[in-house]
């Protein structure tokens, strides 16, 4: 109410201020003509007078006989004889006297003045509070979370338990700190999670808080820098100043790579309004001052472009890495999301874990959405198998576009490919099993063979990289062998094949006639944090033998996909036939059709 009331007065202060300068500016009535005495005693003498006013025995005010208003100055002592005049000449005078001082001016002069002060005193008293945009440019933006209803705990954060554990004795500090100090301990004064996108940090970040039950300030790297200079390092110190009153508490920088790469590196050397930013950061997080209980938390997915400064001990003594996680991690995650979601007892969650490598924890979250809302879309009281399957194929191909108008060769042509993908695949001894193979086009793609991987693989061996060549060549390959053709398909298994070749020979090793060592070294620009060249370490001879060793990986990865194929050929048109006829061949399905031996009629 009272808010209200200061919006009221504020509003009529205006309007007051503004009628005032419009009455004090426009001009009031008719201005007055100024003549002289002479020319007076000459209108007098004509007969054109017709009342003369005579103010403080000095002042002439004149109406002529038009009812025109004329005024002159007149000496104090020609005031008798000009009196006299009139009195014979029959014209009316009278003879006035003001109080000698202006007040009507005076205060159409200072009136304004006071309504401006006025409306300048009340901007400052309302500038003082918190809803000040002008005044509090320079505070800090972040977020306030009280930490006493704790909305996100570890329980809801699965698939990063390693990191969890890490992260626990933050919480059990902030907690019980005398636990620690009682043996001279030092907690970390800043903790870094580093990983790829939606591997969940944010998400532990807020967990951290939500354990702890203690006040967790949340802001973005990006909203400390303006285009002002001293700005961004105005809001780190009113930040940690906030975060020291409510000590201990938390303070979370999200995308700390934007005010924290390296110094020295920016268009405007080393003092551009960035860089003073770190500097403010770096003293705040281990300057003078090292007794207070506040703890920083930090989150990139760049931690090379980050200035040493920044990650000695001291600032961010630990960092925390949050990488994609495993089947069991994965099959955690889906149960998490899942957790209040009606799935029929049918669906196997671990069986969707399998199907989604190098998905993070923000995939599996849409996989889940997706998977409801087509629920949904087909008017299902539960989510099912199907579902989520279809689910998987969304999220990494796009929706389908069975609107897509293919002619009937095409189609054929399309089936081949995905049917010489699959074929190679169940052949080879390393390669992935494949799990669905369709030919409705789905984002850019005409067709897509999905696989199954039963287990995940952090290190690859040389004969699973070879079979992954042939098996991505096989598409290629079907499509020669079957038409005799060449068709634009298989140009992004090319572009696959051709990059895996390539760091086969210049990065693993896996050369038989190049020597063990790598090929190359790729420069990058810091501050942009993105590659712009590679340098090249090696003479022209040796990358004329890097180039044969490509093509030769290449060539025989063909060969094996085209021999297989080739001799195989009545299971890979009994497969292209039923993908022609089915479109979409999966799980048990395809398993059988793979392992089943051709019927004779089909040969």
């Amino acid at each position: 109410m009272k808010i209200k009331r200061q919006h009221t007065l504020f509003y009529l202060l205006i309007i007051v201020a503004i009628v005032v300068l419009v009455i004090t500016f426009l001009p009031r009535g008719k201005k007055v003509e100024e003549i002289t005495y002479s020319e007076v005693l000459t209108m007098v003498d004509s007969g054109q007078v017709k009342e003369v006013k005579i103010i403080d025995q000095k002042k002439l005010s004149v109406i002529t006989s038009e009812d025109e208003k004329l005024q002159s100055e007149i000496a104090t002592e020609n005031v008798a004889d000009f009196s006299k005049l009139l009195t014979d000449s029959g014209i009316p005078f009278e003879t006035s006297w003001s109080s000698g001082f202006d007040w009507t001016s005076l205060i159409f002069t200072l009136l304004p003045v006071f309504l401006l002060v006025g409306l300048f005193w009340f901007l400052l008293r309302g500038a003082r509070g918190a809803n000040s945009q002008a005044f509090n440019f320079s505070r800090s933006r972040a977020r306030l979370f009280s930490g006493a209803k704790p909305t996100v705990t570890f329980a809801d954060v699965a698939g990063v338990e390693e990191a969890k554990q890490e992260l626990q004795e933050i919480v059990e500090f902030l907690k019980s700190p005398e636990k620690f100090t009682a043996l001279g301990a030092r907690i970390p004064r800043g903790v870094l999670l580093v990983g790829p996108p939606g591997t969940g940090k944010t998400l532990l970040a807020r967990a951290i808080a939500g354990e702890a039950s203690v006040p967790f300030f949340s802001i973005s790297g990006s909203e400390f820098v303006e285009m002002f200079v001293g700005v961004g390092a105005s809001r780190v110190r009113d930040l940690f100043d906030q975060a020291k009153r409510n000590a201990p508490c938390l303070i979370f920088v999200d995308e700390i790579d934007a005010v924290g790469r390296h110094r020295g590196a920016g268009l405007g050397g080393g003092h551009d309004e960035r860089e003073q930013t770190l500097n403010q950061i770096l003293v705040e997080m281990d300057g003078f001052d090292t007794s207070t209980n506040v703890i920083v938390i930090s989150a990139t997915n760049r931690p090379d472009i980050l200035d040493p400064a920044l990650l000695r001990p001291g600032r961010f003594d630990r960092q925390v890495t949050l990488d994609r996680p495993d089947i069991l991690g994965r099959k955690a995650i889906l149960q998490v999301h899942a957790k209040g979601k009606p799935l029929e007892e049918s669906v196997d969650l671990e069986k969707i874990a399998k199907q989604t490598p190098g998905f993070s924890g923000a995939d599996l979250a849409n996989l889940v959405n997706e998977g409801a809302i087509l629920a949904a879309r087909r008017n299902k009281k539960s989510i099912g198998t199907n579902d989520l399957e279809e689910a998987i194929d969304r999220v990494i191909a796009g929706p389908e576009k069975r609107s897509r108008l293919i002619s009937p060769k095409e189609k054929e042509m399309t089936a081949y490919h995905e049917a010489g993908h699959a074929l190679v695949a169940n052949k080879l001894p390393n390669a992935d099993r494949p799990h669905k193979i369709s030919i409705v086009a789905r984002g850019m793609a005409l067709g897509y063979m999905r696989p199954l991987r039963a287990e995940d693989r952090y290190i690859h061996t040389r004969s699973q990289l070879m079979d992954a060549l042939s098996v991505a060549l096989a598409g290629h390959a079907a499509e020669e062998i079957v038409f005799n053709e060449r068709t634009t398909g298989p140009h992004d298994d090319i572009e696959r094949v051709t990059n895996i070749a390539r760091s086969m020979v210049t990065e693993y090793g896996m050369s038989d006639r190049l020597e063990l060592r790598t090929f190359g070294r790729r420069e990058e620009l810091v501050f942009l944090g993105r590659e712009i060249s590679e340098q090249k370490n090696y003479s022209e001879r040796t990358a004329l033998e890097i180039d044969r060793e490509i093509r030769a990986i290449i060539e025989k990865a063909y060969d094996v996909a085209r021999t297989i194929l080739t001799e195989d050929k009545a299971k890979l048109t009994q497969i292209a036939q039923k993908l022609i006829a089915e479109e979409t061949i999966e799980g048990e399905a395809l398993e059988k059709l793979l392992s089943d031996p051709v019927p004779s009629a089909s040969t």
